[in-house]
């Protein structure tokens, strides 16, 4: 798309479905290494604990690391981490299929953590910048690109360690290496429309906003909670499938293909609804929906109306998924990176962290206890949520960009 061509009503839908296929083939890599926690741990004889080590070593590069990322990309136009984070993914997991021990399978698990985390930030703010006047539903259509690769992952590496063992890991890596070529060779059109605070070649001077840190960080603290829950339906569901409504391991498993299913949709359907009816309202809905949707779940013994129930359980969940990154780069519009980086990475991820815990309160005390608990969050979220104010950030962007046109990197 030509620069002279664009205006704050328009929308670059090839850039955006390229982010959104490369937001697939990175989170490929984070789908990939519980399923090959069984091969590491037959080819090496690893401790149930020493694996769960691994998906740590993950979890916290691709996530606590995020933020630094997006400072980077904030204080430097860095659209090669892009397809620099990208590759380097999937080159940390196929390094893994060849280490000869756990130390250097943990630093090629974590050194593919690393390259998810420089990707998510710079790709999400080129979403914004390429998004007009429908900042939520480009959002929504990136996102869901990454739960589709999360979910292929396992699909993916299972029947090719099977046929090829801990090596099939470089064959996964294929795709993921071509999608970074891909990405590389457009790049000017990913880079087409960029907003700074700096002066640039053209004269273009945009100055974005004022920050406003109060509504981010409470922001942060209403993805916290609706973290934990995701997390917790995400690890509970189907040991309540089998251990609470007996039912079978096969249906405990569509159970959570069905919740997963929805949450996709929801994604998508929060996405428009934010655009047209505004972020608040989505955000406030989708939360106080929540809470009587998983009691009336967990008060139901029956697997029909169970597994019904899970749809909306996973509509309203998913509602403000990519509402909360825009709403949070609208509140930070001169750190938008940094604003992904915190919502899409370490806010996102506290909830994985807080599984332990609840895992304890399962022990202890039930599966039902745990998850009643957890019914229960949302409610807190929701009354967060009230605090939080509408931001003019999508109306001030599309003013802006098509004022000043664009400015190329």
């Amino acid at each position: 798309m030509p620069p002279s061509s664009y205006s704050g009503d328009q929308v670059d839908y090839k850039a955006i479905a390229l982010l959104s296929a490369s937001h697939l083939a990175d989170d490929i890599n984070q789908g990939v290494v519980p399923a090959m926690l069984p091969f590491f741990i037959a080819a090496n004889h690893l401790t149930y604990a020493a694996a769960a080590g691994l998906v740590l070593a993950q979890t916290l590069a691709s996530s606590v690391v995020q933020p630094l990322f997006g400072m980077l990309a904030d204080r430097r136009s860095s659209p090669w981490l892009i397809p620099a984070g990208l590759s380097l993914a999937g080159i940390g997991v196929a390094l893994a299929g060849f280490a000869p021990n756990y130390n250097l399978i943990f630093a090629a698990i974590a050194l593919s953590g690393l390259g998810i985390s420089a990707f998510h930030p710079e790709a999400a703010r080129r979403v914004r910048y390429l998004s007009g006047a429908r900042q939520a539903t480009t959002m929504s259509l990136f996102t869901v690109g990454g739960m589709v690769g999360f979910a292929l992952g396992p699909l993916m590496i299972t029947p090719t360690m099977i046929a090829f063992g801990l090596h099939g890991a470089s064959v996964l890596a294929l795709p993921v290496l071509a999608m970074g070529a891909i990405v590389t060779w457009q790049l000017p059109r990913v880079t087409a429309v960029h907003i700074s605070q700096r002066t640039h070649a053209g004269g273009l001077v945009i100055a974005e906003g004022a920050e406003r840190w109060p509504d981010f960080l409470l922001l942060a603290a209403v993805v916290v909670t609706r973290s934990v829950v995701f997390f917790g339906l995400n690890t509970f569901i189907p040991l309540y499938w089998t251990q609470r409504m007996h039912g079978s391991k096969a249906g405990a498993g569509l159970a959570l293909t069905t919740m997963l299913f929805a949450v996709a949709a929801g994604t998508l359907i929060g996405g428009r609804l934010a655009d047209r009816y505004g972020r608040r309202i989505v955000i406030v809905a989708s939360l106080a929906s929540l809470l009587p949707m998983m009691l009336a779940m967990l008060s139901t013994r029956s697997l029909i109306a169970g597994g019904l129930l899970l749809v909306p359980v996973g509509l309203t969940i998913s509602a403000s998924n990519s509402v909360v990154v825009v709403m949070a780069q609208e509140y930070l519009p001169n750190r938008v990176g940094l604003a992904a980086g915190l919502t899409l990475g370490l806010s996102m991820t506290i909830g994985g962290l807080l599984m332990p815990l609840f895992g304890t309160i399962a022990d202890r005390h039930g599966l039902s206890a745990a998850l009643l608990i957890l019914s229960f969050l949302p409610a807190l979220g929701f009354v967060l949520s009230l605090g939080l104010h509408e931001s003019s950030g999508s109306t001030t962007d599309e003013r802006l960009i098509a004022a000043a046109g664009t400015a190329a990197d």
